[in-house]
């Protein structure tokens, strides 16, 4: 146990509770330094404090930038209380102890969020701040340091219980939690510095995350899990509102991600259903209720339990086609009145709603996590680099929008990833596979499959386009989806063999484009 606290330096940005928490530590005995826009608001609300610029006999400097960086603060910090040559230091040089930090930074985040200018986002770079915190958590041993409002009850339940003093346990915690937060705060700063460099890939790489919510297990119930925010506001699954349901899961969270970043490439009205991070089925309509049934029919199997995802606000008549089987999210931008009412009638289904839908060109960086390292990429924001028809037929207008939704689709599937797709939605899907030809065989089977749940007499996959997520290395899976009834294809191009592929489609006399861009995703 340390003394009591008897000195107190506050200097927050974030004023929530401090007013209440700066009483206590008067109404305690302890007097409270502070600065600044701080202190004024303490003293508005009748706490005794004093200027530390009074304390330390030096004015505050260049516009505030200076005022903390003193000597008799940072000595009141870092002595070591059992440390004769340390408390002899403080006599001499007439530096008083100070036994509590209450800092939070500068906010920088929020400014460069905002889109600040270049020198706004500089002016928030806390100094002071960090260095104060970084003093007070090395010498835990005699301070508390306290960089969360939520962290001052802690403090104050246990000054109460213990004579105006902390407990070692809880300084240690309390350090942990604010070097946390400096390493947070530097991150962001020098992630902000490459990108403003055009440093794609500087030399040290930093990634910074807040705890949003731990859960009960990872993808399976023997692995502990937890989900971290990284200030990104992009719009999706991270910044949604759960409007009702139960608490996401690790999976729901990973498949809720992919079932949006799909369903936002689409310009027109579009349905996502995603299962184990896969699309069971998509599709674009006239309408969101169209829309999703389209793309309940690719397979009506693999949808249940799955994730749909919509472009558009959700309403009345598409939420009574969610609730008619079990489904364990749905995100959208908005929902109207109507359907949240329907909805609810399923109390388990997670709904969420983000405001509007992530921009798909935008970039970004994507990271996997490897034993020893990281894997870090740009994300995945384009589609092809050209489109080009290499057969002697050209694909028709119809035939060519399908090819075009298709290899969108085809971008979101685990590789290798093969789709069918007619009429702006997809009717087969293989995906995951070692081999394209399986894929090929997959995704025809699913076609049949999804043809006779609609009471269709022949496969779905007669009269539709193909789009594979990279090139053909053999003409085997080419012929696989010309065998099926596809009439057109969509590939990325690239392999020794093209000219071979390209003869197999001219000798079946269906056309094919190459995109230049192969969309590889495991």
């Amino acid at each position: 146990m340390s003394e009591p606290i008897r000195r107190a330096l506050i200097s927050v940005s974030d004023k929530t509770g401090i007013v209440e928490f700066g009483r206590f530590l008067a109404d305690q005995g302890a007097q409270v330094l502070s600065t600044g826009g701080t202190a004024k608001l303490l003293a508005e609300a009748g706490v005794p404090v004093t200027e530390v610029s009074e304390h330390t006999g030096f004015p505050e400097i260049m516009d505030g930038r200076v005022k903390t960086l003193q000597p008799s603060i940072h000595g009141g910090l870092l002595a070591v209380r059992d440390n004769a040559e340390h408390m002899q230091a403080m006599e001499d040089h007439n530096i008083a102890p100070i036994d509590l930090l209450c800092v939070n930074l500068y906010p920088f985040e929020e400014t460069v969020a905002a889109d600040a200018s270049y020198d706004d986002c500089v002016e928030n770079i806390d100094i002071g701040g960090p260095a104060m915190i970084r003093a007070a958590a090395k010498n835990h041993g005699d301070v508390t340091v306290v960089v969360e409002p939520e962290d001052y009850q802690r403090v104050m339940d246990e000054m109460s219980a213990h004579s105006g003093a902390t407990t070692l346990e809880t300084r240690k915690f309390l350090a942990q939690r604010a070097y946390a937060r400096t390493a947070a705060y530097d991150a962001a700063i020098s992630t902000w510095f490459a990108d403003q460099t055009d440093q794609m890939w500087p030399k040290r790489l930093a990634f910074a995350g807040e705890l949003k919510q731990t859960m009960r297990y990872g993808e399976n119930p023997h692995q502990a899990a937890a989900f971290y925010v990284n200030g990104d506001n992009r719009p999706g699954v991270a910044n949604a509102e759960q409007l009702q349901g139960k608490e996401l899961s690790y999976n729901n969270l990973n498949d809720t991600d992919a079932a949006f970043e799909l369903v936002a490439e689409f310009e027109g009205t579009a349905c996502a259903i995603i299962k184990h991070a896969n699309p069971c089925g998509v599709a674009v309509g006239e309408n969101l209720v169209d829309a999703y049934k389209q793309a309940y029919a690719c397979d009506q199997e693999s949808a249940f339990g799955g994730i749909v995802a919509l472009n558009r606000p959700l309403d009345g008549a598409t939420a009574e086609e969610i609730i008619k089987i079990f489904t364990e999210v749905v995100i959208a931008p908005s929902i109207d009145e109507d359907a949240l009412a329907i909805l609810s009638g399923k109390k388990n289904v997670r709904v969420l709603t983000t405001g509007t839908m992530p921009d798909p060109a935008i970039g970004g960086r994507t990271v996997k996590m490897l034993a020893g390292g990281l894997l870090v990429q740009g994300r995945d924001n384009d589609l092809y680099a050209d489109l080009k028809v290499v057969t002697k037929k050209a694909p028709t207008a119809t035939e060519l929008a399908d090819l075009k939704f298709a290899y969108t689709v085809a971008k979101h599937v685990k590789s290798n990833a093969i789709v069918y797709v007619k009429d702006g939605m997809t009717v087969g899907i293989g995906a995951g596979q070692m081999s394209r030809v399986n894929s090929c065989r997959i995704a025809a089977f699913r076609a049949e499959q999804a043809a006779k749940a609609s009471g269709a007499e022949k496969s779905w996959a007669i009269g539709s386009v193909v789009a594979s997520d990279a090139f053909f290395p053999f003409s085997d899976g080419l012929l696989e989806a010309v065998e099926a009834g596809a009439t057109a294809v969509i590939q990325p191009g690239g392999s020794i063999r093209d000219e071979e592929v390209i003869e197999a489609a001219n000798n079946a006399g269906v056309s094919m484009v190459f995109t230049g861009m192969r969309h590889f995703r495991h």
